[in-house]
C-alpha cells in the first residue's frame, strides 16, 4: 500500500492501525519536517524518501517501490481507513475490474469543505467530457495492478497525477469501478485543498492532464461500473 506523506506525523499511528494484515505498508516521506518518516519506521512501515515535492512524485515514487501485484494508493491524513481497500483488492484479483476508485462519502463536519466539493464536481465533469466516464469523484482511494500501472507511462508528479492515472487507463480500455467510502475530517491542514487557491490550483493542474492526447497505454479491458 502506496501512503504518500507530507507533515503527517500525528495522523500516522491511526492510519497504519487500520492497514489490513500481511499488507505491506509503504510510506513515501515527501520532504516532512514534523518526524514523520521516524514515526512511520518505529510503526512497522517500510519508508520511501522521495525529494521532489508533489503528490504525483510521491505516488509514484511509491509505485516504483512496490513489489505487490496489485498496489494501492490511501492518503496519509486519517481522512480515509485503508482498511476499506480489502474489497477493492478483491475486485481487482478477481477480474471485476482494473483500477476501483473510492467514491468519497462526508462523515462528519468539515469532512469536506465547499470549495473542494465544487473542484471535484468540475473535474468530474470534465473527465466525462474527455473520457465518456461517469465517475463522480477521483478521490485518492484506489487499488489497481502494478505492472499495468507502470506500462500507463504516468509522468505527471504534481496534483494531476490520481486524474492522469483515470485518463489513461480510460484511453486504455480499462474496467473502471467506484465504489462509495466514507470520508473523515483530515487531521492538520490541507497541503491542497484547505484553501480555495490550493484547490483550483489543483483543478489548472488536472486540466492540463485532461488537455493531453490519449495515449497509447495497452489496453486490459473495456467498460465502467
Amino acid at each position: 500500500m502506496v501512503l504518500p506523506c507530507l507533515n503527517e506525523a500525528e495522523a500516522l499511528p491511526w492510519v497504519l492501525e487500520r492497514i489490513p494484515p500481511g499488507w505491506r505498508a509503504l510510506v513515501v516521506d515527501n520532504g516532512s519536517t514534523d518526524g514523520s518518516a521516524q514515526v512511520a519506521r518505529a510503526l512497522g512501515a517500510t519508508v520511501v524518501h522521495e525529494p521532489r515535492r508533489g503528490f504525483g512524485a510521491a505516488c509514484h515514487a511509491g509505485l516504483m517501490a512496490a513489489t505487490a501485484d496489485v498496489v494501492c494508493f490511501c492518503d496519509c491524513d486519517a481522512s480515509l481507513d485503508p482498511s476499506l481497500l480489502v474489497p477493492f483488492v478483491r475486485e481487482v484479483r478477481g477480474g471485476g475490474a482494473d483500477l476501483v476508485l473510492g467514491r468519497r462519502r462526508p462523515r462528519g463536519r468539515g469532512a469536506w469543505p465547499a470549495h473542494a466539493r465544487a473542484g471535484n464536481l468540475a473535474l468530474a465533469r470534465m473527465l466525462r467530457r474527455r473520457t465518456g466516464l461517469r465517475l463522480h469523484d477521483l478521490g485518492p482511494l484506489r487499488a489497481a495492478r502494478r505492472e499495468p500501472l507502470l506500462a500507463l507511462g504516468l509522468t505527471d508528479r504534481r496534483s494531476g497525477y490520481p486524474l492522469q492515472m483515470v485518463v489513461r487507463a480510460a484511453d486504455a480500455g480499462w474496467r473502471i469501478a467506484e465504489y462509495d467510502v466514507p470520508y473523515l475530517p483530515r487531521t492538520g491542514a490541507s497541503k491542497v485543498t484547505g484553501t480555495w487557491r490550493g484547490t483550483w490550483q489543483a483543478v489548472r493542474d488536472m486540466s492540463r492532464v485532461l488537455g493531453e492526447a490519449p495515449g497509447e497505454a495497452p489496453a486490459v479491458g473495456r467498460g465502467v461500473r
